[in-house]
């Protein structure tokens, strides 16, 4: 009599098959990934501000249609408040871009007479007559990004297919924002019985992707939450001194939208520096010459040391301090890959892949898991 067993498949082989077919999930959602994510954010900031209520008010779900509402209200009071004049000065700023960067050519040009080693630096305008009038600030920026910044009929062209690429992802960002607004509250809301029904999940013959899943993918969301909360304390604090600073250099125009720049830019590491940092020298120049481009140089400097060594040991924490080469490599590669995704959450991702796949936890990130369970803990006795 022959007996045959069935032999269980390998610890690594079902390891790989459930890490694969998460992977594979994730690709097919990745037209979600903007509701997904701005769910995430909502959600995490009204649930640390309601975890932050228990002493006060006792009902849980008192405490979460409180926060739900302040969260809703101060939402709609700062878009009332700053989204018409943002709209208006962006349009302002976009209708007069050329202008800005033919003044920075003029001034460019006006440099290179008295230094010759920078004219030899620039390119060669002969090299580019088909592109219609000469700019070298253009030339110099389709060489870094490879688009044409030129003066010529295509470049407006180009231009007004921009603006309506723009207005298509505003509205799409628009409807993301306020369903993810309403799955973050419901989520907040319906939190311990959604808990329950995924621990569920140990019961059920999917208990080996649920063991295997949901410990990291816990760890994932409190590292990613906890850095975009110190990242958001620490753009607000850098727009507020940007603005300050704005002021003080004599940049009056614009104000709401470039401090908006620097809100948004303040959350790419290193690289949103400089990317917030173009809008403002342009504007300066533009408005009163190259001493308050230099001004503003200036006080972006200032600013950002400010961020650099006291407000990131201070706020941000030691747990995701990367080396500034590392991090620029970390951008340079997942922006690449993938764009604006790679750019903001790169650098929490390889963080959290070396201090806990790799590393099995760095003490700073095994500080920072507990601190998120003794939160939980908390949450389910009150």
């Amino acid at each position: 009599m022959n007996q045959t067993s069935e032999q269980p498949l390998p610890s690594i082989v079902i390891k790989t098959g459930v890490w694969v077919g998460f992977a594979a999930v994730l690709y097919l959602l990745r037209s979600f990934f903007l509701l997904i994510f701005l769910t995430f954010v909502f959600s995490y900031i009204q649930r640390s501000a309601e975890l932050k209520l228990q002493k006060y008010i006792p009902r849980r779900g008192m405490r979460v249609v409180f926060v739900g509402i302040c969260f809703l209200g101060i939402i709609v009071g700062l878009g009332s408040l700053i989204a018409p004049k943002v709209i208006e000065q962006t349009k302002l700023f976009v209708t007069k871009y050329p202008v800005y960067i033919e003044r920075l050519d003029r001034e460019i040009i006006e440099i290179a007479k008295d230094y010759p080693v920078l004219s030899e630096a620039l390119p060669d305008p002969s090299a580019t007559p088909e592109r219609g009038a000469y700019s070298p600030t253009g030339e110099i920026l389709q060489q870094i990004t490879g688009i044409n910044h030129s003066r010529g009929g295509d470049s407006i062209a180009n231009a007004i297919a921009t603006i309506k690429e723009v207005g298509t992802s505003a509205l799409g960002f628009g409807s993301a924002f306020l369903l993810s607004l309403l799955f973050a509250f419901l989520i907040v809301f319906d939190l311990p019985n959604l808990t329950a029904a995924a621990k569920s999940l140990r019961d059920t013959k999917l208990n080996f992707i649920y063991d295997e899943v949901a410990t990291s993918v816990y760890d994932f969301c409190v590292v990613l939450g906890r850095a975009l909360e110190a990242q958001l304390l620490i753009a607000m604090i850098n727009t507020g001194l940007t603005a300050i600073g704005l002021q003080l250099i004599g940049i009056t125009e614009k104000t709401a939208f470039l401090s908006l720049m620097v809100f948004l830019c303040s959350f790419i590491p290193v690289a949103g520096v400089f990317i917030s940092s173009i809008p403002i020298c342009l504007v300066g120049l533009q408005q009163s010459g190259v001493q308050t481009m230099f001004g503003a140089i200036a006080m972006v400097t200032v600013v950002h040391l400010i961020e650099a060594y006291i407000l990131n040991p201070k706020i941000y924490g030691h747990h995701l301090r990367m080396n500034p080469v590392i991090v620029l490599i970390i951008l340079t590669i997942s922006g690449k890959l993938f764009h604006v995704w790679g750019l903001i959450l790169g650098v929490p991702v390889c963080t959290y892949i070396v201090g806990h796949a790799i590393r099995g936890k760095s003490p700073a990130l095994a500080e920072l898991l507990s601190d998120g369970s003794a939160e939980e803990a908390n949450s389910q006795k009150a």
